[in-house]
């Protein structure tokens, strides 16, 4: 009795970890936790598992991260016709057809390069996506608010460039947060069609505490004012939103912040499981679950949108490992 009773502050625990594990609430005996050593078992070895993973991608980020600090080449503008003098003005150029598919653009999280996004490009360059762009922001930023009107600026540059009223966006961490920013305060909805996010911080994260001295940091809190501007209400919003969040993401503090819960926005929360922070960028399973997000133009259509809610809905899952 002694030991079941001592046994009692875990519960909440046991029940987080183990949410399928039935009537835990029935003390004597707890004959329904005959079977908690061998879930406990499989639990350390998904957590190995994605550990190792993590370490793994981290050193091969760190080869790549030098590749991925200059900023990406524009193609170049068209050369004056021949035969005009230099001081004629350029005939105004023509807008070229839209697209057969929805250019993209992808944004990197903190302290990091678009780098990050190298197997994913891969994964939609495969599958027709060819119009992909992905954007540097200084890591010396110290504010979400100018990072998303920079990151307007070249959404508008590449409209302008590729004939396309609207493009979709991929934030990994706080570029999800910049790029949400952008949709929601900056009148961003116009131009972008679907926003998916990848372990975005949506309400704040209070992991690495040391980490407040640098501004950014602070703005992705839970209670910032930036935190707090994302939270209003945003009647009409036209962009699309899906949020994949890992189970065991190391970075997301509590985990459910990484899920997108507005009233106002048409929003699919995706959970991955099996996989922590720095592979949802780059596991090919999730890359699939993206292109579907991204292929999807209705909310309700498509298996990424099964279950659609605008308040961020839960419905529908992603098992990695």
């Amino acid at each position: 009795m002694k030991v079941t009773t001592a046994a009692l502050p875990l519960l909440p625990l046991c029940q987080r970890l183990l949410p399928d594990l039935p009537g835990l609430p029935n003390i004597p005996g707890l004959t329904e936790l005959t079977s908690l050593p061998g879930r406990l078992t499989g639990l350390s070895m998904t957590l190995l598992k994605a550990s190792a993973l993590e370490v793994a991608i981290l050193a091969g980020h760190l080869l790549l991260y030098p590749s991925g600090i200059i900023q990406e080449r524009r193609p170049a503008p068209p050369l004056p016709r021949a035969g005009l003098e230099a001081s004629e003005p350029d005939p105004p150029t023509c807008r070229l057809p839209a697209p057969a598919n929805t250019p993209v653009v992808l944004l990197h999280g903190f302290i990091d390069n678009r780098s990050v996004f190298l197997l994913l490009r891969r994964s939609l360059a495969q599958h027709g996506r060819h119009q992909v762009d992905s954007l540097n922001y200084s890591p010396l930023t110290c504010d979400i608010r100018t990072a998303a009107e920079l990151l307007g600026r070249h959404v508008e540059e590449i409209c302008e460039r590729t004939g396309s009223e609207r493009v979709d966006v991929v934030g990994h961490s706080l570029g999800g947060l910049i790029a949400r920013y952008y949709v929601q305060r900056l009148g961003g909805d116009r131009r972008v069609r679907t926003l998916v996010t990848l372990g975005t911080p949506h309400s704040g994260t209070r992991v690495m505490p040391l980490a407040d001295a640098h501004p950014i940091v602070r703005q992705m809190r839970p209670g910032s004012a930036v935190i707090e501007e994302l939270s209003r209400p945003t009647p009409g919003c036209r962009t699309q939103f899906v949020s994949f969040w890992s189970d065991l993401d190391q970075v997301m503090d509590p985990l459910e912040t990484a899920c997108l819960d507005h009233p106002d926005l048409i929003v699919q929360n995706v959970r991955v499981s099996g996989v922590g922070h720095l592979a949802l960028p780059v596991h090919p399973a999730v890359a699939t679950g993206i292109r579907q997000a991204l292929d999807t133009v209705e909310a309700e259509a498509g298996p990424v949108a099964e279950g659609r809610a605008g308040s961020g809905g839960r419905a529908g899952g992603l098992t990695v490992a």
